[in-house]
């Protein structure tokens, strides 16, 4: 694998995505999509969940329990429903967020890496699995990038080339919004590239637990707070 020389390890990394995501969902929250403060809050929003798709897949490579990864996202997934379904419904329905689908991404990487069968099987689960995330957020995309990243992890060019196939599919399917500029803020996931590719040097940072387990903890809380504040505000 290529020397990364980027001035981010993963727990920058990370926080900064974190940072992102709280922007995005601020403006879900409070801030018209159509604005031009929504469009630039979303797009700040679009470097979480590929970038997490991306620390997933690294992850995947360096634990050395995969069992206990995928535990750890299902029970934190399960946790994250009710805030994630009030934060985003305002109500209690099968709406996940984005640790489920990340939950399902790891599957797809495991069954793919592990699965003693053909191509076309391990395609069929990975469709199984993005038809799934169909009640998480970062449908489909966010699995599809995950197993882009894990399969194409040593060849930066076709990582890329398929990572911006997903994107412009991605960007096609907002095209419908209205008003139909609204959707432009999708084009904010290409930021991605850059952020990964030239920004991050590929190094852990500090192995403290808090770093682990911060954005298990900050991702229902936040949503959460997010969600009664939103109800508090607009009731």
């Amino acid at each position: 694998m290529t020397e990364k020389t980027g001035f981010l390890n993963r727990n920058q990394l990370k926080y900064l995505v974190i940072a992102a995501m709280l922007i995005d969902h601020i403006a879900w929250a409070f801030v018209p999509t159509a604005s031009l403060l929504g469009q630039a809050m979303h797009i700040i929003g679009r470097l979480t969940g590929p970038t997490m798709a991306y620390m997933l897949a690294e992850g995947y490579h360096y634990t050395r329990n995969v069992k206990k990864y995928a535990l750890r996202l299902g029970i934190f997934a399960v946790i994250s429903w009710l805030p994630f379904s009030y934060f985003e419904r305002g109500c209690i329905r099968p709406a996940f967020g984005v640790i489920y689908t990340l939950f399902l991404s790891l599957l797809a990487i495991w069954f793919w890496d592990k699965g003693k069968c053909s191509v076309l099987w391990k395609q069929l689960g990975t469709l199984g699995l993005c038809l799934l995330s169909i009640f998480g957020d970062w449908a489909m995309f966010d699995v599809l990038y995950a197993l882009t990243f894990f399969r194409y992890r040593d060849n930066p060019k076709e990582k890329w080339i398929s990572f911006s196939a997903i994107t412009v599919i991605c960007c096609v399917g907002m095209l419908g919004n209205e008003p139909i500029w609204s959707g432009l803020f999708q084009l904010g996931i290409f930021l991605v590239i850059p952020l990964i590719q030239y920004c991050y040097n590929g190094k852990s940072g500090s192995k403290k637990p808090f770093h682990k387990w911060f954005f298990y903890v900050f991702y229902p809380l936040h949503l959460l707070v997010l969600g009664i504040l939103r109800w508090v505000v607009f009731a």
